[in-house]
């Protein structure tokens, strides 16, 4: 009952927000962007509430409860990377952007083909992310529940496409935020609890857990899990340099008023992720502790049922539901984010400006973008569905990657990089793509002698192949650009992007365009 009572109070409070929203969500500007209303503390919020997915709260706590310190690498590559974003891309793409990547790009690059390839990158990583969780989602809520696991897939489908349909980028960001709230409140009351069960003490806990596992001291220390040092290197460098190309966290950028407060919103973000990465250590020791490693090994779901096993152990079934409920609220928020962001490519990008040459009208581009995010709902919750037993480190390892090879050095050439060409950001996007997809079918996710989905030794070592498909990304766009010559007025375009990208200074069309939206 005290699960019922949770869950069904995270609907009822989500579906209130989209009906307070819906009103608003009535031209591109509300519905893409949440009329550029958010303060830096707001967005700062939904922005963790939008990265802090189902692997943060379980994964990674599981991971810890598991393998000790190996389990911890994924936070640290989650937490560096937003300092990546506030160095060197979040204002620029702020000023030069209006609601995705491709607006921003397109201030330099005009060029129908370059949104287009742009808008079919943002689907199939927004895709490929959304089926992980969709299948974490259903596999959590059928081991926790009880319920067939095409009927919870389909139950987090269609609420994360009715938020989207009705609420636009509103309602996304605030169901984003309660369940930042959310999230940040559960994981400290357990971490709390954890603690005070060791008088408060840190070196008590980690005293207790070097002993308490098989792994005795070597629980502390890395190589648990990751044995070779390239495998550690090559996870860090997609997860760090993926977040600055994940589409659903750029969008974020778009929904303030101005750098400034998009500043704001990603230091607010770092400060509330790394609260909570630093608690997942308290979680994964906690659970170590008090359920026991053999337990949680044998409880199987690849450690994912850690914090839910923790809170039942530590405040009974009123904690445990809470936190089951905190988890579900998780998966809704980070899948609103992607059906937003997927809608938007397509409708905003393919349609307005490919299809019909930006002439839309505000009305069309409206529906254009419903319609499109109840048939990305669809397609997810059918491939979700197919995918139930698949292993989906694939997807997420394949995001990250993409994100890092295809996106980053669109960006950053854009950004800084006089010389660039479209053919070399065409060559750069579809070089990353390529190799990110080749590589991860040929590694040890898909090809394995006993569990992978083809039953044969890898030809590629590395399970992400961010160690080499980010060079190659960075590679084909700059042979795309030698091998090329800029086109008429490229530098007068580059000095225009220069300057608005860091000064924040507009032409008079543009000012004019935004002011008219408002």
């Amino acid at each position: 009952m005290s699960a019922v009572i949770f869950f069904c109070s995270v609907i009822i409070g989500t579906l209130f927000i989209t009906y307070s929203a819906a009103r608003r969500a009535v031209n591109p500007r509300e519905f893409y962007a949440a009329g550029n209303r958010l303060t830096g503390l707001q967005n700062g919020v939904a922005i963790a509430g939008d990265y802090m997915s189902a692997a943060s709260f379980l994964g990674i706590a599981g991971a810890i409860a598991l393998y000790g310190f190996d389990g911890f690498l994924y936070a640290i590559g989650f937490f560096v990377s937003y300092l990546v974003m506030l160095s060197v891309i979040a204002e620029p793409l702020h000023n030069l952007g209006r609601y995705t990547l491709a607006d921003a790009i397109a201030v330099r690059f005009d060029s129908r083909g370059l949104r287009g390839v742009i808008a079919c990158t943002t689907l199939l990583i927004t895709i490929f992310y959304m089926i992980a969780q969709l299948v974490g989602a259903g596999a959590l809520i059928h081991h926790l529940f009880d319920i067939e696991y095409e009927t919870a897939v389909m139950v987090v489908g269609s609420l994360m496409t009715i938020y989207v349909v009705f609420g636009g980028m509103e309602a996304t960001s605030w169901v984003q935020i309660i369940k930042a709230i959310l999230l940040l409140t559960g994981t400290c009351i357990v971490s709390m609890i954890v603690l005070a069960r060791f008088d408060w003490s840190l070196a008590a806990l980690f005293d207790y857990v070097s002993t308490a596992t098989p792994l005795r001291e070597r629980y502390l220390y890395p190589g648990n899990q990751y044995v070779r040092p390239l495998d550690i290197l090559s996870l860090h460098l997609a997860l760090i340099l993926g977040t600055a190309g994940l589409p659903h966290i750029i969008a974020r950028l778009f929904t303030v008023k101005d750098a400034v407060t998009t500043r704001k919103s990603i230091i607010t973000a770092t400060w509330i992720m790394g609260a909570f990465y630093l608690m997942t250590i308290l979680l994964g020791f906690g659970a170590c502790a008090f359920i026991g490693w053999q337990t949680l090994e044998q409880a199987g779901f690849g450690g994912n049922l850690t914090v839910t096993l923790l809170a039942d152990a530590l405040g009974g079934e009123f904690l445990m539901a809470y936190i089951s409920a905190v988890a579900f609220a998780t998966i809704l928020a980070v899948v609103t984010g992607l059906v937003l962001a997927a809608s938007s490519a397509f409708a905003h990008d393919v349609y307005s400006h490919i299809v019909r040459s930006g002439q839309a009208s505000e009305r069309e581009q409206v529906l254009v973008a419903k319609a499109s995010s109840v048939a990305v709902g669809l397609v997810s919750i059918w491939l979700a569905i197919g995918a139930q037993k698949m292993n989906v480190a694939i997807l997420v390892a394949l995001t990250f990657a993409v994100a890092a090879s295809a996106n980053l050095p669109l960006i950053l050439f854009t950004l800084y990089w006089r010389r660039f060409t479209v053919q070399g950001a065409l060559a750069g996007v579809i070089t990353g793509v390529l190799a990110s997809l080749l590589l991860v079918c040929l590694g040890p996710s898909v090809m394995h002698p006993e569990h992978g989905l083809i039953l044969a030794e890898p030809l590629f070592p590395l399970a992400n192949p961010g160690l080499v498909s980010i060079p190659l990304g960075f590679l084909g766009a700059l042979l795309g650009t030698w091998l090329s010559r800029p086109s008429p007025g490229a530098s007068e375009r580059y000095d225009r992007v220069l300057v608005q990208a860091h000064a924040g200074i507009r032409p008079p069309a543009d000012r004019a365009r935004r002011e008219a939206d408002a």
